[in-house]
């Protein structure tokens, strides 16, 4: 059977969420962006939209990083 380095491939995964969030926070920035420049939002909104965007962002990656530290700890007494 092939030797599997488990603490590696959560690592992969996690990097791979972490990837798919930035991407999704970037994305939306641009939709905003589009609202602003369409004047469906006005320019204060689009701030703070963009602000809090990137602060939920920034928990979910936080939490996402907290559970997955104890699991690779784990992998990696193994």
């Amino acid at each position: 059977m092939a030797d599997f380095d488990f603490g590696e491939g959560l690592r992969k995964v996690f990097l791979a969420g972490v990837g798919a969030l930035a991407t999704t926070v970037e994305k939306s920035q641009e939709i905003v962006d589009d609202l602003v420049k369409k004047g469906e939002l006005t320019v204060e909104q689009g701030k703070a939209l963009n602000t809090e965007l990137k602060r939920k962002a920034a928990e979910v990656k936080e939490e996402s990083a907290k559970k997955d530290a104890p699991a690779a700890d784990e992998a990696k007494a193994e």
